[in-house]
């Protein structure tokens, strides 16, 4: 099995040099918009577009900045992809853009792990810029519009006596698989379809510590009390800014007890449960799945992904 400190998850990696030196260069920016190979990344209403191909989806990159021009909003400088500037474009209305092209726009969520996983990276890039800049077109100190500078990279106050500057945010949030022997704690929230569980997750509140977050969301939403928390692995989630910050931990207890009303269900779940599908395991592009792979995958003779009648939340129930 593959060491998880040396495995990205998808939508992490080295996929994009990010080009941070140039962001202050508007010569440099100008001149790499004007280049007929440099990419455009659009984002239209959250949506990013993707052609479909024989084995899934490709990120579709448009060429031609020209017929941009006068946009309400500037492009986000990226950084260089398979030598290719790469820049996201916001493209307004409410109407699906008509490009020329046969791709179209869809939800990033859905399509993800059906892209090559650079290009997956890159949109997942695009789709978080683009929201952050969409969601801070005001000073949040004085209430007066912004101006993208730096590339796309800072948002800037225009009130003089202000100046006040933003800059894309992420949000920390832990998710964890929490485990008592060859048994799993799962859960469920009651939005989700039908027989789906998943891993522990909340996000990290101001003046805690990630492994406090740890076991104050799994008591909370489970009643478990938590002894060792190890890191496992890192995602970013731009749905909408969240970072997950992936751990185990060991149950020091195993009486379930809901605190709160966060989970609709909660589940000790062992190997052979979850082999059987008696429940619906997540995405396999989440981080929540590959925690459940790796520990399952570490006490079973047959990979989880080899099991035949283990299912996924995106599989029709059995």
């Amino acid at each position: 099995m593959a060491d998880p400190r040396f495995t990205s998850n998808y939508l992490a990696g080295p996929y994009i040099e990010r080009l941070a030196h140039l962001r202050k260069d508007d010569a440099r920016i100008r001149a790499a918009l004007n280049d007929p190979d440099a990419w455009l990344v659009p984002v239209w209403r959250t949506q990013s577009l993707v052609l479909r191909t024989e084995s899934g989806f490709a990120a579709e990159f448009v060429r031609g900045f020209s017929r941009f021009e006068g946009l309400p909003t500037e492009p986000i400088l990226l950084g260089e992809l398979q030598d290719h500037f790469c820049f996201a474009l916001e493209l307004p209305g409410d109407s699906n853009p008509v490009l020329d092209t046969n791709a179209q726009f869809m939800d990033l969520r859905t399509v993800a792990g059906d892209l090559p996983r650079e290009q997956g990276g890159v949109l997942a890039y695009a789709r978080a810029m683009v929201l952050w800049r969409e969601r801070h077109r005001f000073c949040g100190r004085c209430g007066t519009p912004t101006v993208a500078m730096q590339a796309g990279h800072v948002l800037l106050c225009t009130n003089p006596n202000c100046r006040h500057q933003q800059f894309p945010r992420t949000d920390p949030a832990v998710i964890v698989l929490v485990t008592q022997g060859d048994h799993a704690l799962l859960g469920r929230q009651a939005v989700w379809p039908a027989g789906r569980y998943s891993t522990i997750a909340g996000f990290v509140e101001p003046g805690e510590s990630l492994e406090d977050a740890v076991r104050r969301e799994v008591m909370e939403e489970t009643g478990i009390p938590v002894g060792t928390v190890e890191y496992h692995s890192s995602q970013p989630w731009p749905f909408p800014s969240s970072l997950m910050l992936g751990f185990t931990a060991h149950a020091t207890g195993t009486e379930i007890r809901q605190i709160d009303d966060e989970l609709e269900d909660v589940r000790w779940l062992s190997r052979e449960q979850i082999a059987a599908g008696e429940v619906a395991l997540p995405n396999p592009m989440s981080i929540s799945f590959r925690l459940i792979e790796d520990w399952y995958d570490a006490g079973s003779s047959v990979p989880l992904r080899e099991e035949p009648n283990a299912r996924l939340w995106l599989s029709p129930p059995r």
